[in-house]
């Protein structure tokens, strides 16, 4: 069945219908389609175009062609070219003629539209629920290791002692962004496009209003030519995929390297990593690595839908049938890769003193300047002298908390016995208790403040 074929002397080349045909991916748009016809249908009663007989006629075709998607009965044809015309002719072949006045007044233009923003505002939704799971999961990680000290790195060099908890909730943030993300994409798309017809909006006297409102749209779209060619939202909804895979991949690429045995700060379980097929001894962390590839995938996704857009005039064009295959593919990745990396967290071991081991004498150096600091020496001059105390060290051979303190005195006079307090781990994370540092307090103002965050998400 066609919509389009009356001013046409010949039929469409069998491979030109391969190539214009999108049912293959954009099928799953079935539930949002029959829904906005629904929708429309009652609009064009209201406006008088249909018979209340008519509507109920339509109305409860549609429902049955619901019904046999549902019960997975629904038998495409070999002519249907979109979800919209196998619809449509399936309409038509339990209802007759009256199917055809279901497509009064509206495009599919604005049809397509809005279908694929009622999709793309549930599926919003949908992510927001996995993202939520895996952040339950890193709470539950903190708050098992809370205090349990670790190195902390800048440039992948130890820098200064952090606690597991410190680590684990600062992958909780992030997560959070994406979701706050998310909601604003599902607003910004809750905007009505249908009555904008092809372009030119519709010739008959449909309230959008309440079309809006029987769909749960927040606003209608201002301007008709621009209703249907806007793809922002599908862009802003990949930037927003995107993102959440490069948070994703660098979750992964730490535990990558945690679990690796120049690390042994984390152990991963067994289901969640795989063998080799010619190294016997060999663990990977497969689904890490694969989680961490998949964030090129999304890139890659965001990309190619805004070439696709650049170069488009106004109105509608055929290159947005490309639009749909971006999102199907970054929301289907997205569903799976989510709840494994919650797998991964939630199973993990922790070696606790391992990492303890790896808190290496020269992340008190920073301590060490504070220490100057409350002496009253200025920053940078206390930098400078601690900075002489690591050369002096790595010249003997020595740690740097293991130098005499005749040797730091003969660097600076300020240093005296209580030196020594500097060095322990305990007392550097206890001295960050500024909101977001390292001591006992500050972790467990932040731990609740990631479970208030949380519990929001989840009433």
């Amino acid at each position: 069945m066609q919509l389009w074929g009356g001013r046409f002397n010949k039929s469409t080349d069998k491979l030109v219908q391969m190539f214009n045909s999108s049912l293959e991916f954009d099928k799953r748009l079935y539930e949002e389609d029959i829904t906005a016809s629904c929708t429309w249908t009652k609009g064009l009663e209201q406006a008088g175009v249909l018979s209340n007989s008519e509507a109920k006629t339509i109305l409860n075709g549609l429902e049955k062609i619901r019904l046999e998607f549902a019960d997975k009965k629904f038998i495409f044809d070999d002519n249907d070219e979109d979800i919209h015309t196998a619809v449509e002719r399936r309409l038509t072949e339990i209802i007759g003629s009256v199917a055809g006045k279901l497509h009064t007044g509206r495009s599919r233009n604005d049809q397509v539209a809005t279908d694929f923003r009622l999709w793309t505002m549930h599926t919003c939704s949908k992510l927001v629920n996995h993202i939520v799971k895996l952040q339950s999961t890193l709470i539950e990680s903190a708050a098992g290791n809370l205090n349990t000290p670790m190195p902390g790195y800048t440039h992948l060099q130890p820098a200064q002692p952090i606690t597991w908890g410190h680590w684990s909730l600062s992958h909780f943030w992030p997560l959070q962004r994406d979701i706050q993300r998310l909601t604003q994409v599902q607003e910004r798309t809750s905007s009505l496009p249908l009555g904008s017809a092809a372009l030119a909006g519709t010739s008959f006297a449909i309230d959008r209003a309440k079309l809006a409102a029987d769909l749960e749209f927040n606003s209608i779209s201002e301007n008709s030519l621009d209703a249907v060619s806007d793809r922002d939202f599908a862009a802003d909804f990949l930037f927003s995929t995107a993102m959440i895979g490069i948070h994703l991949s660098r979750l992964s690429e730490q535990l990558i390297l945690f679990n690796s045995s120049e690390f042994s700060f984390v152990s991963l379980d067994d289901a969640y990593t795989t063998g080799s097929s010619l190294l016997p001894q060999k663990k990977n962390p497969d689904t890490l690595e694969l989680t961490r590839g998949k964030s090129g995938r999304l890139i890659g996704n965001l990309t190619g839908l805004l070439t696709t857009l650049k170069g488009l005039p106004s109105a509608y064009d055929k290159d947005l049938q490309e639009d749909k295959e971006y999102l199907f593919d970054s929301t289907d990745t997205l569903i799976l890769a989510l709840p494994v990396m919650s797998g991964v967290i939630s199973t993990l071991k922790i070696n606790a003193d391992n990492m303890s081991a790896s808190i290496l004498p020269t992340l008190s150096a920073t301590d060490m300047a504070d220490y100057l600091v409350d002496k009253g020496v200025p920053f940078r001059e206390a930098h400078g002298i601690v900075g002489q105390l690591v050369l002096l060290a790595e010249k003997q051979g020595q740690d740097l908390t293991t130098l005499s303190l005749n040797e730091m005195q003969a660097i600076s006079q300020h240093f005296t016995e209580d030196i020594m307090d500097a060095f322990d781990v305990n007392t550097a994370l206890e001295r960050r208790g500024a909101i977001g540092g390292t001591s006992s307090k500050s972790l467990d103002i932040q731990l609740q403040s990631a479970k208030d965050a949380l519990s929001k998400l989840t009433v």
